[in-house]
């Protein structure tokens, strides 16, 4: 079974020799796309150093690789597309054929291939209770042999593979563990005569209120996705209950959604949107799109996982970005104990009819992610470990500050649909979204979200 504790620190922080983190609350590089499937050619590309494999003489075989990486605008689809080139070069008899899609695209359309049982040879999950229907349901194979391939096992960080275990087999290969931090436009604070990043929850509601009047947009989101919201939201529960653990809380009995904690981090959520922080029609704007809002310079704040460092630095706002931790809420949480968002991974179908050559290409895949994503100036964020210089390599600032975040965290939170059973995440995370459309009672949205665990147990 999957540990419901949250790892030590050492798990995550940074060390001299690089270990760095990536992810998603289930979200890695959560970006807009038309869902096309891709057929991809034979660029060249350098050998690899780890993983190559070659098929059966003269056996052609197509394999489907499901992937949350649209935007070519962002290095991760860069290294995929550079590493499936390079696999279909040394092994002329494989095909990978791509299904791309953006996070929320991706998890509808696996529901439906789930129910009718036609999984694609790889597909993206989320950790821990996210993933454990499809487990239950048989649908994934384990991937205990391949991790012992070629040494990759050891290539994660310490602690990892347990989100996405369930007993004692690993079901699926992480491709990134993150922490939330608030991405700032500095000029934009300047031009609004900003002299410092909030520290307190105040002093963030009185900078959205400055920035508004000078017309700028607050904070980017795309809450038609609705799993943004909910992730900024976890931040604000994160320091109204004085720390981790509330969701815990809640699954054992000790605390209910009714509770204090719970309607106070609602209260101040809502006082951002009454306060104007958030792009007119959210809920009709993608992740994608407000992202980009963001990395425009539209946007003078952006609350997302640390898997958008590169993309950022990619963007017309490199260089203009800093990241600083969610502020303390009246008084109360830590600013070092973040939300944590071990990395959407990669899981193979039970019923691939190419099982093993699915295994071989996830194999090299995953060998050669750190370094491609060294190369790519994209390695803050990833969860496996890199060997390297950040400033020797020309990483920005801002990615040097990102890892400087990483070695200050004391722990944190999962997001919400990482911990609760489906159903209950579905309210949660629709009744999110309702907020950002109409004021609600407080202690109404707690009510919503304590019948319907009860309701879901």
């Amino acid at each position: 079974m999957v540990s419901k504790k949250m790892k030590a620190t050492s798990a995550i922080a940074l060390s001299a020799a690089l270990v760095l983190s990536m992810a998603a609350c289930g979200n890695s590089n959560n970006n807009e796309s038309k869902g096309a499937t891709e057929s991809k050619g034979n660029t060249a590309t350098n050998a690899p150093d780890a993983g190559t494999t070659k098929t059966e003489s003269g056996k052609k075989v197509t394999i489907t690789f499901q992937n949350i990486y649209p935007d070519p605008a962002t290095p991760s689809y860069k290294m995929l597309h550079e590493l499936v080139d390079q696999y279909e070069k040394e092994n002329p008899n494989i095909h990978i054929e791509l299904d791309t899609l953006n996070t929320d695209q991706q998890k509808v359309k696996l529901k439906t291939q789930a129910a009718s049982k036609e999984i694609p040879d790889i597909t993206i999950v989320n950790p821990a209770a996210q993933m454990k229907p499809f487990v239950d349901a048989k649908l994934f194979a384990p991937l205990n042999d391949m991790l012992d391939q070629n040494g990759l096992k050891d290539t994660y960080q310490s602690g990892l593979l347990d989100y996405y275990s369930f007993d004692g087999n690993v079901y699926a290969l992480p491709d990134g563990n993150n922490i939330e931090v608030v991405y700032y436009n500095k000029e934009l604070f300047e031009q609004a005569g900003i002299a410092d990043t909030p520290k307190t929850f105040d002093e963030l509601l009185q900078d959205v209120k400055t920035l508004k009047a000078k017309g700028i947009t607050p904070i980017a989101i795309g809450e038609k996705d609705s799993w943004t919201g909910s992730f900024l939201f976890m931040n604000i529960l994160l320091r109204t209950n004085g720390g981790p653990g509330f969701l815990q809380d809640v699954l054992d009995g000790k605390k209910t959604f009714e509770d204090p904690a719970f309607i106070e981090a609602v209260d101040r959520f809502q006082d951002l949107v009454q306060a104007g922080a958030f792009p007119d029609g959210a809920t009709s704007i993608d992740a994608n799109a407000g992202g980009n809002i963001f990395k425009s310079g539209k946007a003078a704040m952006w609350v997302i996982g640390s898997w958008e460092t590169g993309a950022i630095d990619a963007s017309s706002v490199a260089g203009k970005a800093g990241a600083f931790q969610f502020p303390s809420v009246n008084g109360k949480g830590d600013p070092n104990e973040f939300m944590l968002a071990p990395g959407s991974a990669f899981a193979i179908s039970a019923n691939s009819e190419h099982l093993q050559e699915t295994k071989d290409f996830l194999n090299f895949f995953t060998l050669n992610l750190p370094k491609k994503q060294f190369e790519l100036k994209n390695a803050v964020g990833i969860g496996q470990k890199v060997d390297g210089d950040l400033k020797g390599a020309g990483y920005s600032d801002l990615a040097i500050n990102i890892s400087g975040l990483f070695n200050q965290v004391k722990g944190g939170d999962l997001a919400f649909d990482n911990t609760m059973n489906p159903a209950t995440a579905q309210v949660h995370l629709s009744s999110i979204q309702n907020l950002f459309v109409q004021k609600v009672d407080s202690a109404q949205v707690a009510k919503e979200h304590q019948t319907a665990f009860e309701a879901n147990k």
